[in-house]
């Protein structure tokens, strides 16, 4: 188990039930790379890989 895997377990079982809205999400993130700058490279990491579906690949369409 990844440290990570906590987080995604708590996030699951307190908010699992939820509808969000990509919007929403990148309010989010935007609002947590705010209060903490440091994490401004993986959170952009992650959004584009979330953006791509889950690859690296960039498409060209």
């Amino acid at each position: 188990m990844y440290f990570t895997d906590r987080g995604l377990e708590e996030l699951t079982e307190r908010r699992g039930e939820e509808q969000v809205t990509l919007a929403w999400l990148a309010d989010e993130l935007r609002a947590f790379v705010d209060l903490h700058p440091d994490f401004e490279v993986p959170v952009e990491r992650l959004a584009t890989w979330l953006a791509r579906g889950g690859t690296d690949e960039i498409d060209d369409d």
